[in-house]
């Protein structure tokens, strides 16, 4: 009986055990955070094509916007179509589900019509248009009373939002947020489901390059409380940074959404990455109904880690929204301890001069436009990182949020670029939100208000750049503004009107040099330089294959050999460091070119992130790592006997090139320069051995391979996150017999994939190629090619087969795990 009595009890201990656990976690779901923000990217239907929407006059007249909407089943009739392109019915077969971020252009085909983008060729020959995107969604009784918004981060362009019937508003700008409170027009629990529609207009371009078409950033559903930190709300900055106490300045707005005013206490607490809370700073006010207040507090953080692109550490402030006792909001802010200086005598990073080793991105990738999930970004950087740079130009817009987000934690300096020079209503708005979005990144050193506009050097440019940099001092005044200009630096006016004036291409006749010599006080900046053009893996010039080559500067003739402008950097310090134009081709702007080339070549690295030779010339001048890289291949079958150059990039000392195994000589390294040897061809082995010190540290071989005889499959994970997201960048190579990459293989790889998994886009590299993205096989270009395999939601293994005619074939498999 005792023991009975003694098991009873345990069992009532437990019971109880686990309800206050369970209450107590209830508890912490109640009070620590009534915000919820929720990715809202999954399960949308596309249709493309425009529908007309007439203006909805009563409520229930929705059509399309909203959830009771006839179905047609088929296209019979003249009248089913009629009633379906009015937006009044749906016709299920012309929709299709799609996930986001999601680019409609890049699944067209090339089209070659010179009136495509702002200027002939501009936007790679793809067609752009009018789509329409559609969700259906379920918000339970319990957000009755919340505020609830939507933010699209972005979308090219011209969006107009619906929901549940009742027009919300329209967004011009493809690159900046937009935001809709939804909690009016929303239906709760049983009132039934809600619809959103987006129709997006982007048959007007922004810019010069492939901007693509749709939802192609992250959309995000936020659930606050009406008591709230506002949007952007947070401003952190450390005025004053000593080794031993960084003060830490901590700007918070508060809104109040209630009919009611509100005693409320703002507790902000500072910690480092694993939670240690250095200072907690807290404030009590009233915020009268439907009002909004500013709060400032200050604290600190006792021996603070600095931020920089070699030590990227990151601290926090969690705020929180406290009424009677209740933690009704709660918002994280990521900051960084660092000082930036730029002057006269160039960038100073944390005290010390810091030359910024910087590229120029634009923001699309290979097989998939602009629509790039995460791991493709952070894959960029990471190859951006590898070869030495510390500086990211984010051309010519603000980027996706998540890209600042990598370039905080991973390290790496950012020059953030306002879209448009304008001092309109609409463009201080998008000026404004690139400001407020931004402004709490370290990453961010200065700001770029516009790029290239034809208005430089104008009276009436200058007073709207004028306007332009009022507003980024009183959003920001912890940051300096730039402009990156081409021409009319010192007329106008408009150079005067900016903190740092800066250079494109500055290196033209020693522009910068001479314009320092008559405004010694002027603080500069290489915004942009370089382009050089160069076909991965070619060693010609030529108008007819619209190819360029590695080795020998031709055209556009306003840049120099890759590496060479670093040299300026160096002798003239005061410069403050260098974009180069750019890190990765991408699609559109194929200068010299026109049709059928669609994707630019300045790139270091082609749209694949496949290495051109030139992206050697800025690992041998911005790392320490011994390198030696020689070229060209040493293919050429039919030319033995005639004369070819070979050049190397290196950062050694001397090098020695050997052809097989006979040396051909050693040369003393100019830093910076590339070293040629005339040699006369014969099929076999190239070496070179760099040398530091006299000592051997490093070498580089080329070989004449055989024909190709399998295909090779590198895949950079292993395992991916089965969380529909995840993506694994597999590198596709045609080797020979022995292993060896053979350089002029263009054969046509075909993909077979099974499980948890599917192919989101494939690419060579190749800037005149017509092939489709968005298919299950791709030619080898120059020996390579690429296939992007997305996860699902399943765990499980994917298989992906690659065969082509008369290869051996290969399989890599990658494993999914939730």
């Amino acid at each position: 009986m005792n023991l009975i009595k003694s098991q009873v009890l345990i069992f009532i201990f437990s019971l109880l055990f686990l309800l206050v656990e369970g209450n107590a976690q209830v508890l912490q779901q109640t009070n620590v955070s009534k915000r919820v923000r929720l990715n809202f990217d999954f399960n949308w239907q596309f249709h493309k094509g425009d529908i007309a929407m007439k203006l909805v006059v009563r409520v229930g007249q929705g059509g399309i916007t909203d959830i009771n909407v006839p179905i047609i089943q088929k296209k019979d009739t003249v009248i089913d179509y009629t009633n379906f392109r009015s937006s009044t019915s749906m016709l299920p077969a012309d929709w299709k589900t799609v996930n986001l971020p999601h680019d409609w252009c890049i699944e067209g085909d090339f089209v070659h019509d010179d009136y495509l983008g702002s200027q002939p060729s501009a936007s790679g020959y793809l067609p752009v248009g009018v789509g329409v995107y559609r969700k259906e969604f379920e918000i339970p009784e319990l957000d009755k009373g919340k505020k609830i918004s939507i933010e699209f981060d972005g979308i090219f362009r011209n969006s107009t939002v619906w929901v549940n019937g009742h027009l919300m508003g329209t967004h011009l700008s493809g690159y900046t947020p937009s935001n809709y409170d939804l909690s009016d027009v929303l239906r709760y629990g049983n009132e039934g489901k809600n619809v959103i529609l987006v129709k997006v207009d982007a048959t007007q371009p922004e810019g010069w390059w492939y901007e693509g078409c749709g939802i192609y950033r992250h959309v995000w559903l936020v659930k606050t409380d009406r008591l709230h930190v506002a949007r952007f709300g947070t401003y952190i900055t450390t005025p004053t940074i000593s080794d031993a106490e960084a003060d830490v300045s901590i700007k918070t707005t508060l809104k109040n959404e209630y009919k009611t005013a509100k005693n409320v206490t703002l507790v902000s607490k500072i910690v480092d990455k694993k939670g240690f809370v250095f200072d907690t700073e807290t404030s009590t006010l009233s915020i009268s109904p439907f009002d909004q207040i500013e709060v400032s507090q200050t604290g600190a953080i006792k021996k603070p880690l600095l931020w920089s692109p070699e030590t990227p550490n990151l601290y926090k402030v969690l705020t929180e929204v406290v009424e009677n006792g209740n933690i009704v909001d709660a918002y994280e802010t990521t900051f960084g301890v660092r000082t930036v200086e730029i002057n006269k005598n160039g960038v100073f990073l944390n005290g010390k001069l810091y030359p910024v080793k910087g590229t120029c991105n634009h923001q699309d990738f290979a097989g998939i436009g602009v629509a790039l999930p995460n791991k493709i970004n952070w894959y960029k950087l990471k190859v951006l990182k590898e070869m030495g740079s510390n500086g990211y130009r984010c051309t010519h817009h603000m980027p996706t949020p998540e890209v600042l987000d990598m370039c905080d934690s991973i390290g790496m300096l950012v020059l953030d670029e306002n879209r448009h020079l304008s001092s309109s209503e609409e463009g201080l708005k998008d000026l404004s939100a690139m400001l407020y979005r931004d402004r709490n990144h370290p990453s961010i050193f200065m700001w770029s208000l516009e790029n290239e506009e034809a208005m430089q050097g104008t009276v009436m440019g200058a007073r709207i750049m004028q306007t332009m940099v009022n507003t980024a001092h009183k959003i920001d005044p912890a940051r300096k503004v730039t402009a990156a200009m081409n021409h009319a630096r010192n007329e106008g006016g408009y150079g005067d009107v900016l903190d740092v004036v800066g250079y494109n291409y500055g290196d033209k006749q020693l522009a910068y040099v001479k314009d320092k010599e008559n405004h010694p006080d002027r603080v500069m900046f290489c915004t942009e330089g370089t382009s050089f053009v160069s076909t991965r893996g070619e060693y010609e010039n030529s108008w007819w294959k619209h190819l360029c080559s590695n080795s020998i500067l031709w055209q556009p003739g306003w840049g120099p050999y890759p590496g060479e402008d670093w040299a300026d950097i160096v002798k003239y310090p005061y410069l403050g460091g260098l974009f180069v134009w750019t890190a990765f081709d991408y699609r559109g702007e194929p200068t010299p070119f026109s049709w059928p080339s669609v994707s630019s070549q300045f790139g270091f690295l082609d749209v694949c992130g496949f290495p051109k030779d030139g992206y050697y010339a800025y690992k041998s001048a911005w790392t320490d790592i011994p390198t030696v890289h020689i070229f060209p291949h040493w293919n050429w079958a039919g030319k033995e006997g005639d004369s070819i150059k070979v050049h190397c990039y290196t950062n050694c000392d001397e090098v020695e090139l050997f052809l097989n195994g006979k040396s051909i000589g050693k040369q003393k390294a100019v830093p910076y320069t590339k070293l040629i040897w005339p040699l006369i061809y014969k099929p076999g082995k190239l070496e070179a051995r760099g040398y530091k010190a006299g000592k051997l540290v490093t070498k580089d071989i080329v070989a004449t391979t055989k024909a190709p005889e399998q295909v090779a499959l590198n895949s950079d994970v292993s395992t991916l996150k089965a969380d529909g997201c995840d993506v694994a960048i597999i590198k596709v190579s045609i080797k020979d017999a022995k292993g060896r990459v053979v350089p002029t293989a263009d054969n046509l790889v075909k993909f077979l994939i099974e499980g948890p998994g599917k192919i989101i886009g494939v690419a060579n590299g190749n800037p005149n190629s017509h092939e489709r993205d968005k298919v299950s096989q791709r030619m080898a270009f120059n020996g390579y090619c690429l296939v992007l395999v997305q996860s699902d939601k399943k765990d499980g293994e994917i298989r992906l087969k690659a065969i082509s005619e008369n290869l051996k074939a290969t399989e890599v498999v990658i494993v999914t795990v939730k």
